[in-house]
């Protein structure tokens, strides 16, 4: 049976762009106000303040009006100066892509390299610190996606706080997906978005900038003004007094307000366990089938995202083709160096159910067993089914 190519999965289980829910859906829809209207400057300050709310920082977020990567990007641009040495931690392909951002502003960047299915030890940050007290700032990120790993950012936080340097944190997959926050990982700027655990479409980034952060961003002769990589420009515009640097998103704010209402209705702590139950869920079934997990251990694997390994002698681009093909089932290649090695299963918002999970692993286990591979695809449902049944229990 020929395919059409060009067929809308039945269900999008990527690690992002994830599905948005309904509630944001519909909000995308209402009455586009104009920037300056005091209806909508009113209602920018009130989101700001909520979004404030949902991620436990102290200052009130900046909403940037573009995808989470102009805000990592702003990031860099905006606290690193020309005389700064940045300690970088790599251990997935987003880590080190973030380097090559630090690079274009600091004197220098170091960094610790690990494996891609490992993380990053904090005393290993420790031991670095102390080795090379002129490291002023240091680079995480707390879910590596390509890998499907989590870097404990408390820890490290904790470490680098005690250095004296300021800690910059990409959380853009793990926030509102897991326990963290900017206040728990001491962070000085933590950059997430509401298009990944919070069930938005890619458009905005949430960001927390302490205030060290502030003072030396300001302090910074070359950090962005005028640009949509300023973070200065935005400062203030939460305010329903102050200007806006340029026209806001407003379709699209108005979707993060609902995702916002949702998330603080259902309860941090629920979503939390709703995505952890999801990821428990999809992983009896990948084990039970005799498949590997990707990350060496489960304690670091990601609750908003599976990464499984391909078995030996299979590249994983096969293996998406025919579970979107047989299945409707569209989730997510590798990127970079982890491209063709493993499957992405992305339990993010909308799709952090364990009905997803089952159906995820059926699709792959099949999809798996059509190109030759020997897999238990009865087993590891009955097995995602069990762990399923142990958390309703529980």
């Amino acid at each position: 049976m020929k395919y059409p190519e060009t067929k809308p999965p039945v269900f999008t289980l990527t690690a992002g762009p994830v599905d948005a829910y309904p509630e944001v859906l519909r909000a995308l829809g209402t009455t586009v106000l104009y920037d300056y209207d005091p209806a909508f400057q009113a209602f920018f300050e009130e989101l700001t303040l909520k979004a404030q709310e949902a991620l436990g920082c102290d200052l009130p977020p900046l909403i940037l009006q573009g995808e989470p990567v102009l805000a990592l990007e702003g990031a860099a641009a905006s606290l690193i100066a020309k005389d700064d040495v940045v300690l970088n931690l790599a251990s997935g392909v987003y880590g080190k892509g973030f380097g090559y951002w630090a690079a274009r502003y600091a004197k220098k960047v170091e960094e610790i390299e690990v494996p891609y299915n490992t993380a990053i030890d904090p005393e290993d940050v420790r031991a670095f610190l102390k080795a090379h007290p002129e490291v002023r700032i240091v680079c995480v990120c707390n879910h590596d996606t390509p890998s499907g790993t989590l870097n404990d950012i408390d820890a490290i936080g904790a470490v680098v706080a005690e250095a004296g340097a300021l800690l910059l944190v990409d959380a853009v997959s793990s926030w509102a997906g897991m326990p963290t926050s900017p206040t728990s990982s001491q962070a000085a700027i933590y950059v997430t978005g509401p298009n990944k655990c919070l069930g938005c479409p890619p458009s905005l980034s949430l960001v927390a900038v302490s205030e060290a952060a502030w003072a030396k961003i300001e302090a910074n002769p070359d950090a962005p003004f005028a640009s949509m990589l300023s973070f200065t420009d935005w400062k203030n515009a939460w305010k329903k007094t102050e200007p806006f640097p340029f026209t806001p998103s407003v379709a699209e704010l108005n979707g993060l307000n609902a995702a916002l209402d949702r998330y603080l209705e259902e309860g941090p702590e629920a979503v939390w366990k709703r995505h952890a139950v999801t990821a428990k869920v999809c992983r009896e079934g990948i084990k039970a089938m005799g498949i590997e997990l990707w990350p060496v251990s489960e304690e670091i694997a990601s609750p908003t995202a599976t990464a499984v390994k391909m078995p030996d002698g299979i590249d994983a681009g096969p293996v998406l083709a025919e579970a979107r093909a047989r299945y409707g089932i569209s989730m997510s290649a590798g990127r970079a160096e982890t491209l063709g090695k493993l499957i992405r299963i992305g339990h993010m918002g909308p799709t952090a159910q364990p009905a997803y999970a089952l159906l995820a692993v059926a699709a792959m286990g099949g999809a798996l067993k059509a190109l030759g591979a020997r897999v238990d695809v009865t087993a590891g449902l009955a097995a995602a089914q069990a762990a399923w049944d142990a958390a309703i229990d529980a």
